[in-house]
């Protein structure tokens, strides 16, 4: 992994157009000594972050990331609360001053948390008025003490905090939507309260104790808007209280979801701290857990609840829960480090792991996804994974947990896809079609219009709109995997020799109309998982690819076959939201023949984009691969009705060769993206 503390490299060269000079030059990450007064960012003494997050509704998506949170709000997250029993209004703990109900943990703030960012960035008056509904309970039932939500008690008396963490980001969501000072006052007093709080009595609980440091962005977030000092205090508090994710060579606990959140609160106290320790820590927590359970493409590793010794199969899943919370990671670690890994780290898992969570119409969704799954039902599939119960299944009733926290991965995403960065300019971090309003240069408002179906397609085009002509650099991500990107100002060659895994940084007096086309060259790479049976995994550009496997839906009642921490409303009707099981109706036991030239045996065929802006299904796939392989007889469904695991690569077969077809890893609901290699 690179190294953060590398110098800037600077490619100088310039390109004369128009009576202007573009200055190009590639750049591990921006200058940060400068200091942006336009966006809220790190105040004296946290460090200062390589880019800042624009506030809510500056990014507008448009294209399928637009067309994904549509079909949220259409979908099970746009009608949760009429759904599950944890939203709803009566004996709802959210509901009362007394903290006291029947319903009331982390649900509501889960949900909350990407459903009112999705009404936010569509504007949608009907999730606005529901997003309203909820924070002015929270606020309004704040106890005199500073405490707020519900009353949880663990033992000993000591109060459970964890369901206030993920409160207080939609009430920061809220006030960059309104600022409505009412927020401020909250955070304020509840930060007080916090800090009153014995150590022995702080943060003591499992869950709290593993994800102090969502509670540890938070305070940051209030410092940097009131510059009380008395908050880091309260930051030192928080991460001593913590759970220690800077252990060497182990983790405080391996559960998913807690490792893809919280291995990065070492890099958020490094703010504070300035001690490299604390930033290695976070990196070397991301490369632990994936040295032993994450030889697997798809950007995330086998844990179906917790890792376990042995278990590193491609068949290991991972909940949807611990998808949204490792894009979220690398959605911050972005910013705080300007690494560009965990963009590439976040895209690898946004565009190959978590849409296949989801039916397409994002009505229902499964608690576990591995790289390799053809079958996704609600049978009990223990010990071979670690659940004892219908973990598999597509179910709108059921995976309490995901059922809420799946809001939030799409919105986060459209709102990094945009950063400001410290010398007044603009970032373009994570491509997709769309636009962004911010200010920048000499404190212009500046609009860029981003056309692209990238990471379908290799060119993305930006169109700068201004009322006057503004300087401000314009940064453009290179990612990892992409060799000889290139980029035209007005359609004409701009020299520079762009690397893969920094930036492009143009400098340049923009006028209206101009335009930015990057290229970003795709070809086919063939990674050998040398710690997983040899077993190997193709992709193009930053998308990977699965066997494409006929999926047989069998529709069910949603309220049959659920977990056992299940609930939904009495009124609920679910004929309106069924379940699925999905079973593979053709074979999926395949290895690939690969020629000398691994990446020479794959065809590329490219296709019309697809009608309704969805290319994360088998049939709208724009791309296909076409491949050679033979079929594995002896690598069958297993006692646990489970693909059996890999057999170890090169595998002899007497089966005839076939012409396979592979399609996008993100599209498909049954999947084999790690296959082993026949001989």
């Amino acid at each position: 992994m690179k190294n953060l503390l590398l110098p800037i490299i600077f490619v100088l060269g310039c390109f004369s157009t128009q009576a202007q000079s573009i200055k190009a030059a590639v750049v591990t990450k921006p200058d940060t000594n400068s200091i942006n007064t336009f966006y809220v960012s790190n105040k004296f003494p946290l460090l200062k972050q390589a880019f800042i997050k624009l506030p809510i509704g500056s990014i507008k998506p448009g294209g399928w990331l637009k067309k994904q949170l549509e079909l949220q709000s259409a979908g099970l997250t746009g009608h949760l609360d009429e759904i599950s029993i944890w939203l709803n209004r009566t004996d709802n703990a959210w509901l009362n001053k007394s903290g006291l109900g029947k319903y009331g943990w982390e649900e509501l703030p889960y949900w909350l948390k990407g459903y009112g960012d999705i009404a936010y960035m569509l504007n949608d008056k009907r999730m606005l008025a529901t997003t309203k509904f909820w924070i002015d309970a929270v606020i309004n039932n704040q106890r005199s003490n500073g405490d707020f939500g519900p009353l949880v008690y663990k033992g000993e008396g000591k109060r459970d905090l964890w369901t206030n963490m993920p409160m207080l980001w939609c009430l920061q969501s809220y006030y960059e939507y309104s600022k409505d000072a009412r927020v401020i006052n909250l955070m304020r007093k509840y930060f007080k309260w916090e800090l009153s709080i014995p150590d022995d009595k702080f943060l003591q609980d499992y869950w709290e104790n593993s994800r102090g440091g969502d509670n540890l962005l938070s305070v940051y977030w209030l410092y940097n808007r009131t510059g009380e000092t008395w908050l880091l205090d309260l930051a030192t508090k928080l991460d001593r209280c913590t759970a220690n994710w800077r252990q060497a060579n182990n983790l405080p606990n391996w559960h998913n979801v807690n490792v893809a959140e919280c291995f990065r609160e070492p890099a958020t106290y490094y703010l504070q701290s300035h001690l490299l320790s604390d930033l290695n820590a976070s990196y070397a927590d991301f490369n632990l857990v994936r040295n032993i359970y994450g030889q697997v493409p798809g950007g995330m590793f086998g844990a179906d609840e917790n890792a376990r010794q042995g278990y590193t199969d491609p068949r290991q899943a991972v909940e949807t829960c611990g998808m949204v919370e490792q894009m979220t990671s690398d959605e911050y670690l972005l910013q705080f480090t300007g690494d560009t890994f965990w963009a590439d780290n976040c895209e690898d898992v946004a565009f190959n792991t978590f849409p296949a969570a989801f039916t397409s119409d994002y009505k229902a969704l499964r608690y576990l996804t591995a790289p390799n799954m053809v079958v996704s039902d609600s049978k009990n599939h223990s010990p071979g994974i670690a659940n004892d119960g219908p973990f598999l299944a597509m179910n709108p009733f059921s995976s309490r947990c995901c059922q809420h926290n799946h809001a939030a991965g799409w919105v986060y995403y459209a709102e990094n896809s945009w950063m400001a960065t410290p010398d007044k300019g603009l970032a373009a971090q994570l491509y997709s079609d769309g636009q962004v309003n911010a200010v920048a240069g000499n404190g212009q408002k500046v609009n860029i219009t981003e056309s692209t179906h990238y990471p379908f397609e290799e060119q993305v085009s930006f169109r700068i709109n201004v009322a006057a002509s503004v300087k401000f650099p314009l940064y453009l991500r290179i990612p990892a995997w992409c060799n000889n990107a290139n980029v035209k100002v007005n359609g004409k060659v701009i020299p520079v020799n762009a690397v893969p895994g920094k930036y492009i940084k143009l400098t340049y007096t923009w006028k209206n109309g101009d335009v930015v086309a990057l290229q970003l060259p795709m070809h086919i790479k063939v990674k050998t998982w040398g710690n997983n049976k040899n077993s190997v995994s193709v992709n193009y550009g930053p998308l990977t690819f699965s066997l494409k496997i006929a999926e047989n839906y069998v529709k069910k009642n949603s309220k049959v076959d659920v977990q056992g921490d299940a609930g939904w409303q009495k009124t609920v009707d679910p004929a309106k939201w069924p379940a699925y099981d999905i079973y593979a109706a053709s074979p999926w036991n395949y290895g690939l023949l690969l020629d000398k030239d691994a990446a020479a045996s794959f065809a590329v065929i490219k296709k019309s984009w697809p009608k309704d802006d969805n290319p994360f299904t088998n049939t709208n796939a724009p791309i296909q691969l076409v491949a050679k392989g033979k079929q594995i007889t002896s690598w069958t469904i297993d006692q646990y009705g489970l693909c059996a695991i890999l057999p170890p690569s090169p595998v002899v077969s007497d089966q005839p060769e076939k012409t396979l077809t592979l399609v996008p890893m993100g599209g498909a609901r049954l999947r084999i993206s790690a296959f082993p290699v026949v001989k």
